[in-house]
């Protein structure tokens, strides 16, 4: 039975407004612009320092002012405790099913270990995986395959990965490993432009795709 690693943000959360609510707080507390929510799942995907990056980018901020204002992102992220965000529809009954079919199932997300574990007590998710890789786990975060790998060391190698965006993607090429893509998450780019097995766009959807991948 193979391995399931999953992404979490954009793939089984949509934590995009936890994440605008923490980066907005301390955006207007220092006297900037709030964004968008659209303009926040624009930053997200490489890890917080990088969307802490961009916003700074786009309000004139200095760089070297990233890692004090992610620090007071994150803080504020994890006091939220998933006040805002949701998981997607059919995530937990479709999880429950793959467990109970004897697959053995991961994370692998770009979020801090941290913030990543509490989002998944929150939702009543931690039972569930047996393996949890966080943007600060490994020397380096996707796209980069070493956190991916990590996680296969757990898992076993014939793992498949379920992600929603061109970062999930890369990395599962990079790692060697099938990627399923979940469609209504945060992808930048078009979806022919993505290699998959297989997409989705519903969870549950996702025991019939993994029973036919090949």
């Amino acid at each position: 039975m193979r391995a399931i690693i999953f992404d979490l943000d954009g793939t089984l959360l949509d934590s995009a407004p936890d994440i605008a609510t923490a980066l907005n707080a301390v955006m207007v507390e220092d006297g900037y612009e709030a964004f968008s929510l659209a303009e926040v799942i624009s930053f997200i995907g490489l890890g917080l320092a990088h969307l802490v990056g961009l916003a700074c980018a786009a309000r004139g901020i200095d760089q070297g002012s990233v890692p004090q204002l992610s620090a007071r992102v994150l803080a504020g992220y994890t006091a939220q405790n998933g006040a805002h965000a949701r998981l997607y529809p059919n995530v937990l009954e479709s999880l429950k099913a793959l467990k109970t079919r004897g697959h053995v199932l991961g994370i692998c997300t770009n979020k801090p270990l941290g913030a990543a574990q509490v989002n998944l007590t929150h939702f009543g998710l931690e039972g569930l995986f047996d393996v949890v890789i966080g943007g600060d786990s490994c020397a380096e975060r996707k796209p980069h395959p070493q956190p991916l790998l990590a996680a296969c060391e757990g898992l076993g190698p014939r793992a498949i990965f379920v992600g929603d965006s061109e970062v999930d993607e890369e990395t599962a090429r990079r790692a060697g490993l099938d990627f399923l893509f979940f469609t209504q998450g945060y992808c930048k780019v078009p979806v022919e432009s993505l290699s998959f097995v297989a997409k989705f766009d519903d969870f549950a959807e996702l025991g019939a795709v993994i029973a036919s991948a090949p």
